[in-house]
């Protein structure tokens, strides 16, 4: 049941039934599942039994340590089994973990570690490297947790020894969080100036965790396997906190690897798949993904990028029994704020779905109206899986956040059943000559041409309209392809000022860690490296 609460101020829609905070998830699943497989990494395998041992222990340790209810955690990890016991137990004790981006430079780092106070830092040798100066020097630096065998410097300790070792159990004190108590802060990529640092609750991730549940219908038997980073929100709550929610099993990729991954995928039975469409695409085109059959995934989500209606295709074909799911989401969103359902009518395809059960979305347009159905706007995005702001950042929660709502930056309209369109963000739109061009639309017709594997636009200068579209493309393999073709192929399809008037190959796109591609590098790669057709 679906009922309203007051949050932060504003009035939200909430599930009735809820676990408190997060750590009762975990609790709830040790008591339903015991001996059932929860966390899965290498040779490691716990129950949930021994998984909540785990978490006990490492929350135990450190109240030990003196980490109190507020006090800040930084992790900087892969994903490792011991990020998991150290965002469950943080979870216990009202402490706030910060999931750090490890693709970071150490300036990015240091700034986010001191940024938000962070009183421990979690970490191995080698991610611990370009720190180490920092870390072992004067001044404000947290003491620091190493989970592998390198030999501890000063201020850096063995996580194993300090943390997860079976000392005599802390009579320190605790108050269990309440679910509007920060438990993380996740700082956005940055792309302009400094990064903010999202603050998420314990609500935040329950409601996020439960509406996968009842969309997705996912249960105790769903086993997930995460190639995506924990120390984003899809890998961290769409999959790790969703699957403990529901009592399933999660199994740990270091990172993503096509055949490794098709080896997990295979041997561990994995029912539920959570993946950028690229992911997909690779799978799909691996010849040694051929070899098996699928009949046993039930879920295939996606988000993060434009799907085509070819890849979806081939999705259907080798995930027969799959129910398929578009999701969009932010960090700022705590993951969903809408999924596609399990049946839609074909016309929809392109939608990224439906608002979730408690999410409340509405179009603005520039003149701060709310937009009828099919008129395009700002969308803004409102419940209880919206985070309460940003960390020390007075400006930007006042440009972000009005009413609730979060302004997303993504330009997006409301079709007069529901279903959401992404169509750009705001930033990434084309201005040609006064008329704007959405890249998602060009990048949707560039992605029906049979021989484009990969296709992302963005606005290049010029001299007369101020803008000119650019393509860039990763052809399928072993395919020849001229930019004349795909700008021919184009003409087809789209109007006369949105056909791409620069064309370059490439053999990969940069991408951030989640797997998104990052188009203000493409953008900075166009400077010099124009192909008029």
């Amino acid at each position: 049941m679906i009922i309203e609460k007051r949050l932060y101020g504003h009035d939200v829609k909430v599930f009735a039934d809820r676990p408190s905070n997060v750590y009762e998830m975990l609790v709830n699943a040790a008591e339903k599942f015991p001996t059932k497989e929860a966390l899965i990494k290498d040779h490691i395998r716990l129950n949930y039994q021994e998984l909540k041992e785990q978490v006990d222990t490492v929350a135990s340790n450190l109240l030990q340590k003196q980490i109190k209810k507020g006090d800040r955690i930084a992790l900087l990890l892969g994903n490792e089994i011991e990020f998991a016991l150290t965002v469950l137990a943080c979870a216990k004790i009202g402490a706030i973990f910060v999931p750090l981006n490890t693709k970071l430079t150490a300036r990015d780092l240091i700034y986010m570690l001191t940024d938000s106070g962070a009183k421990m830092l979690i970490t191995n040798s080698t991610l611990a490297e370009p720190l180490e100066d920092w870390l072992t020097g004067n001044g404000y630096t947290p003491s620091c947790m190493l989970i592998d065998e390198h030999q501890p410097l000063k201020n850096m300790y063995s996580f194993h020894d300090e943390l997860l070792n079976d000392h005599p159990k802390s009579e320190t004190p605790y108050q269990a969080p309440s679910e509007t108590d920060t438990l993380y802060i996740m700082y956005t990529s940055g792309t302009t100036g400094l990064p903010k640092g999202a603050v998420g609750s314990h609500i935040n991730i329950i409601h996020s965790s439960l509406n996968y549940k009842h969309v997705l219908k996912t249960n105790h038997h769903t086993r997930t396997l995460i190639a995506v980073p924990l120390f984003h929100v899809t890998g961290l709550i769409g999959q790790l906190f969703h699957v403990i929610l529901v009592g399933g099993t999660n199994v740990l990729m270091d990172r993503y690897r096509t055949e490794p991954f098709i080896e997990l995928l295979v041997s561990e039975k994995i029912n539920f798949m959570f993946n950028v469409p690229t992911i997909y695409i690779m799978l799909m085109s691996t010849p040694f993904f051929k070899t098996f059959s699928y009949g046993y995934v039930r879920t295939v989500a996606y988000g993060g990028a434009p799907m085509s209606k070819e890849t979806i295709k081939d999705l259907k074909t080798y995930f027969p029994n799959a129910s398929l799911h578009n999701a969009y989401g932010a960090t700022e969103t705590a993951s969903p704020a809408t999924i596609m359902p399990e049946s839609y009518p074909i016309e929809k395809s392109s939608s990224v779905g439906l608002p979730v059960p408690v999410g409340d979305l509405k179009i603005v347009n520039q003149d701060g109206e709310d937009c009828g159905p099919a008129e395009i706007g700002e969308l803004y995005i409102k419940g209880p899986m919206v985070v309460k702001g940003y960390w020390n950042n007075k400006e930007a929660n006042a440009s972000s956040f009005i009413d609730g709502y979060w302004k997303s930056g993504d330009i997006a309209y409301i079709d007069q059943d529901g279903f959401v369109y992404i169509m750009d963000r705001i930033k990434d739109m084309i201005n040609r000559g006064g008329e704007n061009i959405y890249s998602i639309e060009v990048e949707n017709v560039l992605y029906a041409h049979p021989k484009i594997l990969e296709a992302s636009v963005v606005g290049v200068k010029d001299k007369l309209y101020g803008e000119e579209v650019k393509a860039y493309i990763v052809k399928k393999p072993d395919v020849e392809l001229t930019a004349e073709e795909v700008v021919a192929f184009a003409r087809e399809h789209l109007s006369k000022f949105k056909v791409p008037r620069y064309v370059e190959f490439i053999k990969e796109f940069p991408r951030n860690p989640g797997g998104k591609i990052i188009k203000k590098k493409l953008a900075e790669m166009s400077k010099d490296q124009e192909k008029k057709i």
